[in-house]
């Protein structure tokens, strides 16, 4: 089925025959659905820290920083904005002129609104000779969405989401690329630095690059700090082979293979190569300005100190059993994996080879917020390719719609993930984890797309927060909602929160 032709161009991306051999198979036998105990909530999964507590965690987690640790804040910023101006290209191709949908309406009504008015207002004068509001009046509402999207205007449907304007300010408007610059300093600085890393696409870096150079002297001195901020790319070796519809490989006009990215779960690559004691992660979109920062600054303090707080339990438990731990002692270590950690052994022998598996690994803590019906995965009870039950993040994909059982847990389920970790990816003995050993690889997701009329199905890598952090000691706290604030389309940007 592989050419040398073939070989000679998976080897180029540094991707084994293996590897495409294992994908094919996958896209034939597709993936097992997980099996489900219980959604996670309140009580069963989920702490709810009261406010002595959230003091006691956000004091844990200054006293860690005051040792001297390395912390970065973590960005997945690759992805383009073009998504997020679905409804406004719909509208540029319409067969009519005006705002017709409530979604173009709202756009047109509050265009003053958005942070980028006066960038887009400047481009309307320069293309069309006349503002937004003289194009307006005379019904020329298309002119004014095409320059918002189109390169020789803003070129909003073709940027990286991280560098689109998103918030006013009397100094002007910033980008969530600087948001995310002015969260790094308040609450992952140490050693009056700051850490911050962004992935983004090849075409977007040297964009990111320029923008941080102009922008981040200024908040280094407004927050006295220095910052050190780094960029990678998805690895070309992390991309996926794309199948016909018979799981046949997908080939393009010249014959050769056809390779996507691998979705965010091909990150984990990324992360690995981070120098860290503790890393934040948070996704690009979701930041609020400044009057709302303390809300979200002071969370992340508290689930930074959850896991702080675990982790120096964790390792002096592993020193325990290094010593040789007594009866008392290991019924105390396994108290403290079922309760604290939410690992239940089920059938599993609870020795100390046992504990130290699940004690000497990485850990994450996930900020969950009560579902309000956005998308986003849920946090769920799930068995473990071992047959113990532990916290993870799933995605509806995952999930068997079949079952009756699972599905009333998807859609009853009280809590959902907005992608707001911290994650301790060093050993008791101080030694990095290697990630991708903790990845589940019988997870990942299959979805169908197309390429020049042609139909294909595409293949993801088990997702950063779900299958690739699979084996991972994992906790849920439960963060208010004004902590999460996506933004999924442009009309999301005249939210309260984001003005």
């Amino acid at each position: 089925m592989l050419t040398e032709k073939d070989l000679k161009q998976i080897a180029q991306r540094g991707i084994s025959e293996a590897q495409i051999e294992t994908q094919l198979k996958e896209f034939e036998t597709g993936f097992p659905f997980l099996r489900l105990e219980a959604a996670a909530a309140v009580g069963k999964g989920i702490v709810a820290p009261n406010e002595q507590a959230r003091k006691q965690y956000v004091a844990a987690w200054e006293a860690y920083k005051a040792q001297g640790r390395r912390v970065v804040k973590f960005v997945p910023a690759s992805g383009a904005a073009s998504r997020m101006f679905k409804n406004m290209f719909a509208f540029v191709d319409a067969d009519y002129d005006v705002p017709t949908t409530d979604f173009e309406k709202k756009y047109f009504q509050d265009i003053e609104k958005f942070a980028f008015y006066e960038a887009l207002d400047a481009v309307c004068r320069k293309n069309e000779g006349k503002d937004i509001k003289a194009l307006m009046a005379e019904g020329n509402y298309k002119a004014v969405a095409a320059n918002m999207l189109k390169k020789e205007g803003l070129n909003y449907g073709q940027l990286p989401k991280g560098m689109l304007l998103f918030h006013r300010y009397d100094e002007g408007a910033r980008t969530p690329m600087e948001e995310h610059l002015v969260e790094g300093a308040l609450y992952a600085a140490s050693n009056g630095e700051a850490h911050v890393h962004f992935t983004v696409s090849h075409d977007h870096l040297e964009f990111f690059k320029q923008k941080v150079a102009e922008k981040a002297d200024g908040f280094a001195k407004k927050y006295g700090i220095k910052y050190d901020i780094t960029f990678s790319e998805q690895k070309p070796s992390t991309d996926t082979v794309a199948a016909n519809p018979d799981n046949t490989p997908f080939r393009e006009a010249d014959g050769s293979l056809l390779f996507r990215p691998g979705g965010h779960g091909a990150l984990i690559e990324n992360l690995n190569e981070i120098e860290a004691d503790v890393i934040f992660i948070k996704n690009i979109d979701n930041v609020v300005p400044d009057r709302l920062k303390p809300e979200t600054v002071e969370w992340k303090q508290v689930i930074a100190g959850v896991l702080v707080s675990l982790q120096e339990k964790a390792f002096a438990y592993l020193r325990l059993l290094d010593q040789g731990a007594t009866d008392a002692q290991l019924q105390e270590i396994a108290a403290f994996v079922k309760d604290c950690l939410c690992v239940d052994p089920k059938g599993n022998k609870v020795d100390a080879d046992y504990l130290r598996r699940k004690l000497n690994r990485p850990m994450r803590v996930c900020g969950v917020v009560k579902n309000v019906g956005e998308p986003g995965g849920g946090p769920f009870l799930t068995y473990n390719q071992d047959g113990t039950v532990s916290l993870q993040i799933l995605e509806s994909s995952q999930i068997d719609t079949k079952n009756e059982e699972y599905m009333k847990m998807f859609t009853q389920g009280t809590h959902f993930n907005p992608v707001d970790l911290v994650c301790a990816v060093k050993d008791y003995q101080g030694k990095p984890f290697n990630l991708p050993d903790f990845v589940d690889k019988s997870t990942g997701f299959i979805s169908s797309k197309s390429k020049g009329g042609k139909e294909l199905k595409a293949l993801e890598l088990p997702g950063l927060w779900n299958g690739a952090m699979s084996d991972w000691s994992t906790v849920f706290v439960e963060v208010p909602l004004g902590t999460f604030n996506p933004v999924k389309t442009v009309n999301d940007l005249l939210r309260e929160q984001h003005q």
